[in-house]
């Protein structure tokens, strides 16, 4: 059994994805339009509609991440009452995700050292997520 987040997106979860697998590494394994659903559940909905990611999934080493974009048939939200963690290997990758992320988007804890790490920050990406980046004290 594993975790493993799903976010809703307001019809910009593919450009969101790219970004993440430029920054994290991941490789997209799956990306598929409501437009290229199989089963023609899909056929009644606008062009505009059709060309939104039904699921996109990246995933890394030991990670997965997944999303949709909403709209189709639930409206789009925001992200609220989360945030994704981020646990990186080193004060390096902490500092190069976190300015990734903040482009275009908005530090709500800039990137420091704390009682409990080397580096911890929080940033919304310009998707609108929520991101925590931890680099952890060594013991």
């Amino acid at each position: 059994m594993y975790l493993a987040p799903y976010l809703t997106y307001d019809g910009n979860a593919e450009a969101a994805f790219q970004r993440y697998a430029e920054l994290l590494g991941g490789k997209i394994e799956m990306l598929l339009r409501y437009g290229e659903a199989p089963d023609g559940s899909c056929d009644s909905l606008s062009d505009e509609q059709k060309n939104k990611v039904m699921h996109v999934r990246l995933a890394a080493k030991d990670w997965v991440l997944m999303a949709s974009d909403a709209g189709t048939h639930y409206p789009y939200d925001g992200v609220k009452g989360m945030s994704i963690s981020l646990n990186v290997d080193s004060a390096a990758d902490a500092e190069r995700i976190f300015q990734g992320l903040a482009e275009g988007g908005q530090v709500t804890m800039p990137l420091a050292q704390t009682f409990w790490a080397e580096r911890f920050g929080c940033v919304t990406d310009a998707y609108g997520v929520p991101w925590l980046i931890n680099f952890e004290k060594k013991a």
